[in-house]
């Protein structure tokens, strides 16, 4: 899988999605599709955003009984989106489960399953206090990073600051999808672990995500294109 940035489309509706896509000349970038979007379009939206040339990562953060993750997980194989997440706190059994009904659904194996570590909006305070998680967050993310691998996992979705310690525990090929993707001139938002495409780069991220700082930028287009010149080393940092 190339090194991509994932555009989140976190529109209510399709609608405005494809309006921002055009609007802006963003033909064929990579998207994220998340549950405010998926949740209120369905399916259908996959197979347009797929003829229009889009890569899909369908941002879904499954997390309940293996069983039902498993049959979940077969049904979304057949939309033939490029990636698809879980939550890593469900599990290694749902996480294995996860794995087996993509497959069932699609045995070629196209469609790659991630699982997420600690989200981006939690520091530590959340973690040990709101959620009595011991420990701090970068031991937990590389950790259920490492329970991920085990269970046939293809990568995690961690923040950018926790890539290189996951790539060390679970070797270079195993996926570190990053959020908190934020240019520089961007403000934080809801998320608090944040870092630029250039950090991100130096430090082992393979897939970003990038949201407000492109959809909410002046200049959509200008910004997705400065996003990739930082994260291709020919930006300024």
């Amino acid at each position: 899988m190339n090194k991509d940035i994932y555009v989140a489309l976190d529109f209510p509706e399709w609608k405005m999605a494809e309006q921002f896509l055009d609007q802006h000349e963003l033909y064929g970038v990579p998207v994220k599709v998340g549950m405010e979007l998926f949740y209120r379009e369905g399916p259908q939206l996959i197979e347009t955003l797929k003829q229009r040339g889009h890569n899909i990562f369908l941002d879904l953060k499954l997390h309940d009984i293996p069983t039902t993750v498993m049959r979940a997980m077969r049904n979304i194989a057949a939309l033939g989106v490029d990636i698809v997440n879980v939550h890593a706190l469900g599990g290694g059994d749902m996480i294995a489960r996860a794995k087996e009904g993509l497959l069932a659904g699609d045995p070629s194996g196209h469609t790659k399953l991630i699982a997420v570590t600690i989200l981006t909006s939690m520091d530590q305070t959340v973690l040990n206090e709101a959620l009595r998680i011991p420990g701090d967050i970068t031991s937990n993310a590389v950790h259920l990073a490492k329970l991920a691998n085990q269970h046939g996992a293809d990568g995690v979705v961690c923040s950018v600051h926790e890539a290189t310690e996951i790539k060390v525990a679970c070797g270079t090929d195993f996926l570190t999808v990053t959020p908190g993707i934020r240019l520089k001139e961007s403000g934080h938002d809801d998320q608090k672990r944040v870092a630029t495409p250039g950090f991100a780069r130096d430090n082992g991220a393979d897939i970003l995500v990038i949201g407000r700082s492109i959809t909410k930028a002046a200049n959509p287009k200008k910004a997705y294109e400065q996003a990739m010149k930082e994260w291709s080393n020919n930006g300024m940092e």
